[in-house]
């Protein structure tokens, strides 16, 4: 095994950054239910959490506390984000100062040194090629955007007739309509069908226990789907088509690892038919598998790529679109005092995200993180697989450093067994992630072999438990 390194914090040199002291959550009252009303959740069954609510209270290193000075050990980063692990003075300082210097700056026809500093420095880390920054509040932001992006392109380029999107079964690529219509999630996109943005179609996800279950990385099967896509070229013709959009690893739908080869072929066919390819990096982006983005690890190269989370490790909103030269420069005509594309929010580069941002990526550079994870996964890869055999376990995937497991569903009761598993394991001591029947797991970056062994020995504990 690939000896791994320590991450510290410079508050406390010499110590790992989840053992600072002070195990507890003093001046943080207990809510009541009459506290928790107010507030509609997001993704949340609301009465379900309101009846017996599940609160955080502080964060630090790999872990959370609850008011009761209950620790939880951090094994989603968050939700997929907090990558350099939690409450980093260094992102702390950063974003206090610049709000003592400018609390914020209009986007629109003006600019400040800290969005072009941070676009530069995405543009260092990311794939050749890759090379102007679009910056947006989310993922779901940056997902718009990226689509808005590849319809302008190609009508600049005189293929106006390039209108159809295509997404990916199960796929999740946010919450607003455009996102939400190429995702391929049934309960995001059935209320709100009839408002669908037209012309959009869907590839069929990669997911086949039959004969990938227990993969160790990418599966053997599964290229072939690739090749749906020529299916609908044949339905729809090229001449109609302007991207593919696909999570290289879908995420929020239960980590579902790109076959080997699939992402190859999808390129070779969006290159063949003039389709812009759109990696929706949101959760992969950042060191998820090893490499700053997961079209490195893959040696993949899209069109454009769209993030978000780890982006400010969680601390701050804020997103943004990766996207060829090629594409900047086809809004780069007209009149050099014209507005080239008309999209953008109030919020877009603010001042503080961007700070937070160059914390960030200046952190997962000094301490090396992106490769620190690629060292520790295979170690992570033998634990999480070390749960084959138990009661109710019908697969574990992994990549990098996430993962899942996926239950047999209880009949009649499709997600159940996934939830009880997250609210079990809560109290046990450890933040999982549930998707339906699957736990999904994907912890910072930070995350130490000990860490590994009490996140997936608990878990296992619960299993057999349930």
């Amino acid at each position: 095994m690939t000896a791994v390194s320590k991450a510290h914090t410079p508050d406390h040199p010499g110590k790992p950054v989840d053992s600072v002291d002070g195990a507890g959550s003093a001046g943080v009252r207990a809510l009541t239910r009459e506290d928790l009303e107010a507030h509609w959740m997001p993704f949340t069954a609301n009465r379900n959490f309101k009846a017996k609510p599940r609160i955080l209270a502080r964060a630090k290193g790999m872990h959370y506390w609850t008011p009761e000075g209950r620790k939880i050990l951090d094994g989603v980063a968050g939700l997929w984000c907090v990558n350099a692990g939690h409450s980093r003075s260094e992102i702390t300082q950063a974003v206090a100062a610049s709000l003592e210097q400018m609390d914020f700056a209009p986007p629109f026809q003006m600019g400040h040194p800290q969005a072009f500093t941070l676009a530069n420095k995405i543009v260092k880390i990311a794939p050749a090629g890759l090379d102007h920054v679009f910056f947006v509040n989310s993922g779901s932001e940056a997902v718009e955007t990226a689509l808005k992006i590849a319809l302008q392109y190609h009508r600049l380029k005189g293929d106006a007739s390039r209108t159809r999107l295509i997404g990916r079964e199960r796929g999740y690529h946010g919450v607003n309509f455009g996102g939400m219509t190429v995702g391929g999630m049934v309960p995001n996109r059935k209320i709100w069908s009839p408002a669908m943005v037209p012309g959009v179609d869907h590839l069929p996800h990669t997911h086949n226990l039959e004969k990938n279950a227990f993969s160790r990385g990418q599966p053997a099967h599964g290229e072939h789907l690739a090749g749906e896509l020529e299916r609908l070229v044949g339905l729809h013709d090229a001449s109609n088509i302007a991207a593919v959009i696909v999570e290289p690893i879908a995420g929020s739908t239960g980590v579902l690892v790109p076959p080997k080869g699939y992402l190859k072929k999808l390129r070779e066919l969006c290159t063949k038919h003039g389709i812009l390819l759109i990696f929706d990096e949101v959760i992969t982006g950042f060191g998820r598998t090893g490499s700053a983005f997961a079209a490195q690890e893959f040696d993949v190269q899209p069109d454009i790529i769209t993030m978000a989370k780890g982006l400010t490790n969680g601390s701050v909103p804020m997103g943004a679109v990766l996207v060829k030269k090629e594409i900047y420069d086809a809004f780069m005509t007209g009149p050099e005092g014209a507005i080239e594309m008309f999209h953008g929010y109030t919020y877009s580069c603010h001042p503080t995200a961007c700070a937070a941002g160059i914390a960030v990526l200046d952190i997962y550079e000094r301490e090396g993180l992106f490769q620190r994870a690629k060292e520790i996964a295979p170690y992570f890869e033998d634990a999480v697989h070390s749960l084959k055999g138990l009661p109710g376990v019908i697969d574990v995937r992994n990549y990098g450093l996430v993962a899942a497991v996926e239950y047999e569903p209880i009949a009649g009761k499709p997600g159940a067994r996934g939830f009880d598993t997250f609210v079990r394991s809560f109290e046990a001591g450890i933040l999982v992630r549930a998707a339906g029947d699957i736990t999904a797991l994907s912890p910072p970056l930070i995350i130490e072999k000990s860490h590994i062994d009490e996140l997936v020995g608990t878990l296992a504990k619960v299993i057999k438990a349930s």
